[in-house]
């Protein structure tokens, strides 16, 4: 079986402490996610949003190929789920203060 993928593997390693992720777009935030689990190589999780948009909820899903951790968001007002980006980083919150 082919390796999970690595951000995924950060996250799900931090959770449930808040990790500060870092989307394609350059745009950094730190999330808490109640969970995340692995489906063989398909990752989920979801959670919240610390330093902003705490009114709404986010999704972490991997790509179709499992190439790519990707964030959604649905914030109260929406119905259904936007893509946000693609994480290109993940790390400890506190590690990153540090």
């Amino acid at each position: 079986m082919p390796d999970l993928h690595p951000i995924a593997k950060r996250i799900h390693n931090v959770q449930p402490r808040p990790v500060r992720l870092e989307l394609d777009s350059g745009e950094t935030g730190v999330y808490e996610f109640s969970s995340t689990e692995f489906f063989q190589r398909e990752f989920r999780g979801e959670g919240t949003r610390t330093d902003a948009d705490a009114d709404a909820e986010f999704r972490l899903i991997s790509s179709e190929d499992y190439e790519r951790i990707l964030l959604g968001q649905s914030g109260p007002d929406e119905e259904g789920w936007s893509m946000v980006g693609e994480v290109v980083e993940a790390e400890a919150a506190a590690a990153a203060e540090e």
